[in-house]
């Protein structure tokens, strides 16, 4: 059993299922409004670029504990529309078993090119940020999930009332433009139980 628990912002750990955990990009206290990284523990620890809401490796208590059981994969893309002139480089990660593959996105400020699509194509999870101004908007966050059609995407990197920043777009925006979007009340998904397009709320 593959779970995936929201951790808040972008920030999720995935536990496979011989126990083997992994958290991609934690955040610094005091970094996201209304959102504090609760104490975890994992055996890595995953970020996308080196900015304050996504870089806090330090707040993850590495334990080895359980045989890694992906192959991890990278790509190089933009947190802008610049080529990363206004806000750097972003790195998506890619982890698959032979079985699934699970992709986090990062802050994915642009489109994805052709190579990078095509390097997706096999996710079977992706986790995509939506909210805009910092990173793609829903509605590009839309049109990828439907250029990549993973059995699940989960949203990320937007503001739920208090939580998240402000200039964000809303889960009612957010909503009004993926009308399909299931919001769970719930923090841990089993990945090979869901399908479509869902946020889940944060463990704290």
């Amino acid at each position: 059993m593959t779970v995936l628990t929201s951790l808040g912002h972008s920030c999720f750990r995935l536990t496979a299922d011989n126990g083997w955990t992994a958290v991609f990009d934690p955040y610094q206290d005091g970094s996201v409004p209304g959102l504090r990284l609760p104490r975890v523990t994992a055996d890595a620890v995953y970020t996308s670029h080196d900015h304050h809401d996504h870089n806090a490796a330090d707040l993850v208590e590495i334990r080895k504990c359980h045989e890694m059981p992906y192959q991890v994969s990278t790509l190089l893309t933009d947190h802008d529309e610049e080529g990363g002139k206004l806000r750097g480089r972003n790195l998506i990660h890619i982890l698959s078993d032979g079985h699934e593959t699970i992709a986090h996105l990062g802050d994915l400020g642009r489109m994805l090119e052709k190579e990078e699509r095509q390097a997706l194509s096999s996710a079977d999870v992706i986790l995509i940020p939506c909210g805009g101004y910092y990173t793609i908007d829903a509605r590009q966050a839309r049109k990828i999930i439907d250029e990549i059609q993973p059995g699940l995407a989960i949203l990320m990197h937007y503001r739920n009332g208090a939580a998240g920043y402000e200039v964000l777009n809303s889960l009612d925006e957010i909503r009004a433009v993926i009308p399909e979007l299931q919001c769970l009340a719930q923090s841990s998904i089993e990945i090979h139980s869901a399908k479509g397009i869902i946020t889940l709320v944060p463990q704290q």
